[in-house]
């Protein structure tokens, strides 16, 4: 049962077997006999994976408890998935969604379409707030003057890279004194399309 809730619990929250053995400081190929089974972890890492995956020990063990429920979190505005944009902090009501601590989550609604196909304008990204992003996770990056975008975050050397989805969209390089300008707002954890 372990082996299928963590793969569960990662792929739900956007996470590689690489990013995840990086957050616990072990391997990768410790999280893949985890996953097949192979071995488990122990209980100190074990309680670390759960608070990483946002779940429960006894859920990652195979109890009915995920300490995940559906509850309402909060819409703060728009972010655009393009550059040049604004995120805004305004409220626009509220979503449910399905997460341990609702107060560490909330909505923006994507306008543009720098992320399509995956992203389009009008969906719902549902945002962890958290300060730092692992290189190819997917984020919200706000730059310069306030400016915000929704991005795939890739750290390069000295530089990071905001990567859109669309081809017909260039990557924008923040490097140098830039880059003391940077706020990560958050790790993008699902969209939802709004019909």
């Amino acid at each position: 049962m372990f082996k299928q809730r963590l793969k569960e619990m990662r792929t739900r929250r956007g996470f590689t077997q690489v990013g995840l053995s990086r957050m616990l400081g072990i391997s990768q190929q410790a999280v893949g006999k985890w996953e097949t089974g192979r071995c488990t972890p122990d209980p100190q890492t074990l309680a670390r994976l759960a608070s990483i995956l946002d779940t429960t020990v006894d859920y990652l063990l195979g109890g009915n408890s995920s300490g995940v429920g559906e509850c309402m979190v909060p819409v703060l505005g728009t972010v655009k998935a393009g550059f040049g944009a604004l995120a805004y902090q305004e409220d626009c009501g509220s979503e449910p969604a399905n997460v341990k601590d609702p107060g560490q989550y909330f909505y923006l609604i994507v306008r543009g379409d720098s992320m399509e196909p995956r992203i389009h304008d009008g969906d719902l990204a549902l945002v962890h707030r958290q300060p730092t992003l692992e290189s190819g996770e997917l984020g919200v990056v706000v730059y310069g003057d306030g400016e915000g975008t929704l991005k795939k975050y890739i750290r390069q050397g000295q530089a990071v890279i905001l990567q859109p989805f669309n081809p017909a969209y260039p990557s924008q390089v923040i490097a140098g004194e830039e880059l003391e300008h940077l706020y990560i707002a958050g790790r993008v954890v699902e969209t939802k399309t709004k019909w």
